[in-house]
């Protein structure tokens, strides 16, 4: 992208954060391409969840969270990470929330797609505890399809996380 003499004043003061918890290096691929995706129009740092305290949360115009789906819901290292996030913390702050998942179609388990309607995935939750905290959702929570449950990512994944970021770096 060719930037303007102002998209450089922009980029150099907006600054992005992208935390996120892996186990197979999906998730980690999943929140670098994001992090590329946000790149044209932030300053942007990437966490790893073990790593990233909300203190550190302050001076970011953007925060983004992401974990891989077990068992319907967080990774516990989120589900901590956000427990510690005070009411107020993310105020002024653009947050969104991505998960990497299996799609339960692909195994075709009924008990699991039954599980899956009523639990969901874990980048709901994730948004609902960024919001909770003050942060304003930049867009709707999404997911990053993996095969099976350790992954490969699926065709294309890592392109549509580039592309998720561009939109959330470009949304109001």
């Amino acid at each position: 992208m060719i930037s303007s003499f102002d998209d450089e004043k922009v980029r150099d003061t907006m600054k992005a954060l992208v935390v996120y918890e892996s186990f197979f290096g999906n998730t980690e691929k999943i929140a670098q391409a994001i992090a590329g995706g946000l790149a044209a129009h932030f300053e942007v740092t990437v966490l790893r969840v073990a790593d990233a305290r909300p203190e550190q949360f302050k001076g970011f115009d953007l925060v983004v969270i992401g974990s891989p789906t077990r068992g319907f819901q967080p990774s516990d290292g989120t589900k901590a990470l956000l427990k510690t996030l005070p009411a107020g913390a993310l105020q002024g702050i653009k947050v969104a929330a991505f998960d990497t998942r299996m799609d339960v179609k692909e195994v075709n388990n009924a008990f699991l797609t039954f599980m899956e309607r009523i639990f969901g995935y874990a980048a709901e939750p994730i948004g609902r505890k960024l919001a909770a905290a003050g942060g304003t959702l930049a867009l709707k929570p999404e997911g990053f399809f993996v095969h099976g449950s350790e992954g490969p990512l699926w065709d294309g994944e890592i392109e549509r996380a580039e592309k998720w970021g561009e939109k959330i770096a470009v949304s109001d």
